[in-house]
């Protein structure tokens, strides 16, 4: 397999969009904080993971761009068809790499050094840089692309054994969104190349580890990711669309795309199978014929089938705008200019004129290589991820009716007690908890958390079998054993206690300033409660309050 790979490439895409010069520092932004940045930027001290304002702290002349996968996929279309006119068979890996079979062009150009060298020209022609890696597996050659390598044959093992076994994490076209956990926990292990990965046998990886590990472990010892045999998908899983009229502009093929990826996904669903590779094709009205292959780590769903739909029509479209727009200036050097036609390169709302080379008349998508539906594992709803996408935008609408703090989500923070433990953070804004939850909390309440943390305290009545008030000794102990608890105009039986734990922090708070403060855990006994069953209370100024309740 041979790899291109195009460093930085959404800020490559950035500076492309803005025509910045080359010597301007360039750093695309997500959640505040740096996913990419050019070389420039990097000999400027800017890395991933940087806060906006600290980079433009170390950068004052830094262009900052928002990430927008729509641009980079539109952007890298060039490149994507100049190395197809090199060497065909091109399958886009995502905006920014893409692969293809080294044999055919090892062949052809007389080496494999001479066609990474053929490849590399090629994509400098369109004005942009690439790294070529060739190896015996896709993933193999993805790592050596990074490092602008050619792995001798049968030598991939040998090749990625020295690298850090996060490198496994590190390029999403091979890796899940949950493979960072499991990075985490082999530095934990002690396993800290991936050799040592690979040195452990398939049943100890797939005996301990999940499903993810045994890909991992496959990808570490360079063996086969898929099987040589892929089933082949049946014909009448293809679908596709006859466009009338013709679409001419990119909101008209997202919406196109949306219908018919909702009705690949069908057919895909009524025939047990998923898609790991997609052909996209498209004829337009002067008879052009237009095909791309999408190739994906995990098996596609509705969201991203119509996402790659998009960016792909969007990419054909601005790139017949803009062969329009650089005809229509040699046609007015020879004075032969159409008044009507654009005449810049950058496309605008009028560029999408209805020309014949730039409408598309039919669409249609077809999976050429299928996995079983169990390697697809759906939403409670019926799609993946369905539900936490609904959700979050009635957040967002909510949010943009009542104001931007009116939404807000809990974060996993680091304390003590489970209202502490609790970071409230405005929808939208970056996930940072107010304490590193990492960092060891002697005394913390243990095990299980109560399921629900109640924020203003109500006051309850802790008493034993003969009435007595209950409070805790200066040992840190119950006056009694507990019998009975009062809530209100309700009162239960109870059953077991656990604590309690007297609190040595908060002595400061004004709600603590009678006496100290400690936590219990006790368990009701009551027919008429069905889920209810423990509380967590909280004593202090010598009352008790109810913090928690589980379930």
């Amino acid at each position: 397999m041979l790899v291109v790979w195009c460093p930085d490439w959404p800020a490559v895409a950035a500076a492309a969009e803005a025509r910045a010069e080359v010597t301007r520092a360039v750093a695309v932004i997500a959640n505040n904080r740096v996913i990419a940045c050019t070389a420039v930027a990097r000999a400027e001290g800017i890395r991933r993971g940087l806060r906006k304002r600290e980079a433009q702290g170390r950068c004052p002349d830094l262009l900052v761009a928002q990430d927008d996968p729509d641009r980079d996929a539109r952007l890298f279309e060039p490149v994507v068809t100049a190395v197809d006119a090199t060497v065909p068979g091109v399958e886009v890996l995502r905006p920014g790499m893409l692969a293809l079979s080294a044999r055919g062009a090892a062949r052809f150009f007389g080496s494999e050094e001479a066609a990474a060298e053929r490849l590399v020209d090629a994509v400098a022609a369109v004005g942009v840089e690439c790294q070529i890696g060739i190896a015996d597996e896709l993933s193999t050659a993805v790592f050596a692309a990074r490092r602008a390598t050619l792995v001798p044959p049968g030598k991939g093992a040998e090749f990625l054994a020295p690298m850090p076994v996060s490198a496994l994490a590190l390029e999403p076209v091979l890796a899940a969104p949950q493979r960072a956990e499991l990075v985490d926990l082999l530095h934990r292990l002690g396993l800290r190349r991936i050799g040592d990965f690979a040195a452990l046998t398939p049943a100890e990886v797939s005996s301990r580890f999940g499903a993810d590990a045994i890909i991992a472990h496959r990808c570490a010892r360079a063996v086969p990711e898929r099987p040589p045999a892929a089933r082949l998908p049946a014909a009448d899983l293809t679908v596709e669309h006859r466009c009338d009229p013709p679409i001419e502009r990119v909101d008209m093929a997202a919406f196109v795309g949306r219908l018919l990826a909702t009705e690949l996904h069908t057919k895909l669903a009524a025939a047990a199978v998923a898609c790991t590779r997609l052909v996209i094709h498209a004829e337009t009205e002067a008879g052009d014929r237009l095909s791309r292959i999408w190739r994906c780590a995990e098996p596609l769903t509705p969201d991203s089938t119509a996402d790659r739909i998009r960016w792909q029509l969007d990419g054909w479209l601005t790139r017949r705008a803009l062969d329009r727009g650089r005809a229509y200036r040699n046609a007015q050097a020879c004075g032969t200019a159409n008044t009507t036609a654009p005449e810049t390169d950058s496309p605008t709302a009028e560029d999408w004129d209805s020309g014949p080379n730039a409408a598309i008349t039919l669409l249609r998508l077809e999976p050429v290589e299928v996995v079983s539906s169990g390697a697809l594992q759906l939403g409670l709803w019926g799609g993946v991820g369905e539900d936490e996408e609904r959700a979050r935008r009635a957040l967002i609408r909510v949010q943009s009716l009542l104001g931007g703090d009116s939404v807000r989500v809990g974060v996993l923070s680091g304390g003590r007690g489970p209202e502490e433990r609790i970071t409230m953070v405005t929808l939208g804004d970056e996930p940072v908890p107010a304490a590193d939850p990492a960092q060891p909390w002697p005394g913390r309440l243990p095990e299980p958390a109560p399921a629900l943390v109640l924020t203003h305290h109500p006051k309850i009545r802790l008493e034993a079998a003969d009435g007595t008030p209950i409070w805790v000794t200066d040992r840190g102990l119950f006056t009694a054993d507990p019998a009975l608890l009062h809530w209100g105009s309700s009162s239960w039986r109870l059953t077991g206690w656990a604590g309690p734990w007297p609190l040595d922090d908060h002595w400061w708070a004004h709600r603590f300033s009678r006496g100290f403060a400690a936590r219990a855990q006790v368990q009701i006994h009551a027919e008429d409660v069905r889920r209810l069953r423990a509380l967590l209370l909280l004593g202090y100024n010598d009352a008790w309050h109810v913090e928690g309740l589980y379930e």
